[in-house]
């Protein structure tokens, strides 16, 4: 059996799996607190022990914190077997908000420090691994960002700080501010979404030795949609590849082609069917050469290299 191996997240940052388990889709998964105990075993049997959440996944009425830290609740002793990674900086409107009420970022002081404590009542635990910063926030003051993280660490409520879906400039703004360095900034990798691989994000992270982590692997299931011509030629050069590499699937290709980039991310599986885990895990002793990888970026691109 194929087992995740465990990896420096960056040369400064914490220990982790090379593949992470997601779980913003809990609440859709139908499965009761034991069942999720299960599952959460199981992955971790397969070496999978960093496990991705965000206080706004789920619903108001079942947060997926919640249905985790429930899983959790019935073996307190699992908590010592994995990585906690939770997110904070989006407020969402709830149905008793006022009707002005907007969606918006905030990182302030009093929210960061809000939404931890609120993740760490849901997860039943003490402290998180990983704290991220969710999204940028146009009204960021790095330096409040920076207090309120270091009064988190001090009081034990977490370890390190990351963030996700950050440009270069507001990954370097935010580094500036604080004394330890950012040991991640969670992105979107895929064939479909190709932003990261040209603007600078993951030169960045390489420079830096600092792992990205990857979300939408699988473009939300974008690649299994023959609607546009993108997907049917991505489709079409990813079935070809399945072949040439022997792989199971073409989620394996997929993943196997977000490993080859040389910044190293940190693939994370958004599935709760234990089988689909299983074959990510497979896709990790798969190779693309680099014509392949290639190949698979012109069929998204609909043209060649210049």
């Amino acid at each position: 059996m194929t087992l995740v191996s465990r990896v420096k997240m960056a040369v400064d940052g914490p220990e982790c799996s090379s593949l992470i388990q997601g779980y913003w889709r809990m609440g859709e998964w139908d499965m009761d607190p034991q069942s999720r105990l299960t599952f959460l075993k199981q992955h971790v049997e397969l070496g999978i022990t960093t496990v991705d959440h965000a206080h706004v996944y789920g619903s108001a009425q079942a947060p997926c914190e919640t249905l985790f830290g429930e899983a959790l609740k019935l073996d307190p002793a699992m908590r010592d077997n994995i990585e906690i990674i939770s997110k904070c900086g989006i407020e969402v409107m709830h149905s008793d908000a006022p009707s002005k009420y907007v969606n918006h970022y905030n990182s302030s002081q009093s929210s960061i420090i809000s939404s931890v404590d609120t993740s760490l009542q849901r997860l039943g635990v003490e402290q998180l691994d990983i704290l991220l910063i969710h999204r940028p926030d146009m009204l960021m003051a790095a330096d409040d960002v920076a207090q309120a993280v270091e009064l988190l660490k001090h009081q034990g409520k977490i370890k390190h700080l990351g963030v996700s879906n950050f440009t270069p400039s507001q990954f370097a703004l935010l580094q500036s501010r604080w004394d330890s360095p950012l040991v991640t900034n969670q992105v979107e990798i895929n064939p479909v979404n190709l932003a990261v691989t040209e603007d600078g994000t993951l030169d960045q992270l390489q420079q830096l030795a600092i792992r990205p982590m990857a979300w939408s692997c699988l473009a939300g299931g974008s690649l299994f949609d023959t609607s546009s011509t993108q997907m049917q030629r991505l489709q079409t050069t990813l079935h070809e590849i399945k072949l040439e590499i022997g792989a199971q699937s073409i989620d394996q290709v997929v993943f196997a082609w977000i490993l080859k980039l040389p910044s190293r991310p940190l693939p994370i599986i958004g599935s709760g069917n234990i089988e689909r885990v299983r074959s990510a895990v497979a896709a990790t002793t798969l190779t693309l050469t680099n014509q392949q990888w290639y190949r698979i970026w012109v069929a998204s691109k609909g043209h060649g290299v210049a």
